[in-house]
């Protein structure tokens, strides 16, 4: 058995273990949901009206139901059955099962869907940082992808400035650090392990260059704290929201963009 075989289970319950609570404080707070709002805008300024997509990781489905809400036709996958029951019954809900179709599969079976029958691919909020062979998801991708289609993704970047700040700060100069470890690390969830590998936007664009071109890139949560230091925001809410205003204009700058607790990528696919 390979190394992601022996990985991707844990990763899996420990996301079983959050689902029912996912779209409360700590999965969806007042920062996720920015970030989440900045891949919605994209999407719709990325995809065609009536687009088919697929939704890489779409946990509880809060992304496939807003998209579908907008015209688009979803396929949901994830590979946490909790996740996949949570986003049938939101669907559900919805009246989108039509627009909507959910499955039980993980991205590294990606294989199991028909070739070149989607406009367009995303993963919100570093979905896609769990995929521990990155080339072979991109090639899958690829696959899956009419000529043209489009791939956007938001990634948990290398380099958070705030996350190496906050945690020297209290001298946890390891913690600080964490992203800059090589290959796939383990990640704390409620007591279980997140297998996961942090990428800079350049090498993850060398994951996709032999079928894509990158069409753009920037930063989200330059300036803007990461999620889990949501207590600043609810201690400063104007703060906050001047520096949600100054990251929608210095994210997207060369250099700043490479910067921040994650970032929003384009990619078109060759042909």
């Amino acid at each position: 058995m390979n190394r992601t075989a022996d990985l991707l289970p844990a990763t899996r319950q420990a996301f079983d273990s959050v689902a029912a609570e996912y779209d409360g404080p700590s999965g969806n707070n007042a920062l996720v949901q920015r970030m989440r709002h900045r891949l919605w805008h994209t999407a719709q300024q990325t995809f065609p009206p009536g687009a088919r997509l697929l939704d890489l990781g779409c946990g509880t489905g809060l992304d496939a139901v807003h998209l579908a809400l907008g015209g688009y036709e979803v396929l949901a996958i994830d590979a946490s059955p909790r996740m996949v029951a949570r986003t049938r019954a939101r669907v559900e809900e919805a009246g989108l099962s039509r627009a909507v179709k959910v499955g039980l599969v993980d991205m590294h079976q990606l294989g199991c869907l028909p070739t070149a029958s989607f406009d367009g691919i995303y993963s919100d909020l570093g979905a896609i940082n769990c995929a521990l062979d990155l080339p072979a998801v991109a090639r899958s991708c690829a696959a899956l992808l009419k000529p043209q289609g489009r791939f956007l993704a938001s990634v948990i970047g290398r380099w958070c400035p705030w996350e190496i700040a906050y945690y020297a700060a209290r001298g946890q100069l390891r913690r600080a650090l964490l992203r800059r470890a090589r290959g796939a690390i383990p990640v704390g969830l409620n007591g279980h392990t997140v297998w996961t590998q942090y990428w800079t936007p350049r090498d993850f664009y060398a994951a996709f260059a032999a079928d894509f071109a990158l069409t753009h890139y920037c930063a989200l949560g330059l300036l803007v704290p990461p999620p889990y230091l949501i207590g600043l925001q609810r201690r400063f809410p104007a703060l906050v929201a001047g520096l949600a205003h100054l990251d929608d204009h210095f994210g997207a700058l060369p250099g700043a963009r490479n910067l921040g607790d994650h970032f929003l990528m384009v990619l078109t696919r060759h042909g």
